[in-house]
């Protein structure tokens, strides 16, 4: 993993605990941590958007853009973007979090469908990181469409059988 994204990692979640906001990280992240060969772009986020407030004073002079609501025909949330050091983070409301599935035909409430599972507390790099768990990440990744996505849930069904 790169030294930028352990830094990153480590400063997000070190703002996180000493506020006590719980989150879970999710997307490419969680899916390397679970075995993905794909690089890192991002490290994102869920958490409920009530605790922005909390963390602004933090980060302001990491922000990219927001809090804000974005939508688009994939997305529909409150959304916060981080650039720290070099390294992207992108912090989702998991309350206002919807997602179109793969055919564009509905809209699913994240929270709701993809949250079955506690998350799953691990260290990487030394740091204590609460990951979304590899069987909800895996029901969430099939919604979604490109080719990097069935490298993921590849991955990470891989996971859970070795783990079982």
């Amino acid at each position: 993993m790169e030294e930028k994204t352990v830094n990153a990692l480590r400063w997000i979640v070190e703002i996180l605990t000493k506020n006590e906001i719980p989150y879970r990280i999710g997307g490419g992240f969680a899916a390397h941590i679970y075995g993905s060969t794909r690089s890192i772009n991002d490290i994102d986020v869920s958490l409920s958007g009530k605790y922005f407030s909390a963390i602004i004073p933090e980060v302001s002079n990491y922000i990219t853009a927001g809090p804000k609501h974005y939508s688009n025909e994939k997305w529909d949330c409150d959304t916060l973007s981080l650039d720290y050091n070099g390294q992207e983070i992108d912090i989702t409301d998991v309350d206002t979090l919807r997602m179109s599935n793969k055919e564009e035909i509905e809209w699913v409430q994240v929270k709701d469908t993809y949250r079955r599972f506690p998350g799953i507390m691990m260290s990487i790099e030394g740091v204590n990181v609460s990951l979304m768990d590899p069987r909800d990440l895996v029901a969430y990744k099939k919604h979604l469409g490109g080719d990097h996505q069935l490298v993921d849930i590849e991955s990470v069904e891989k996971y859970i059988a070795d783990k079982n």
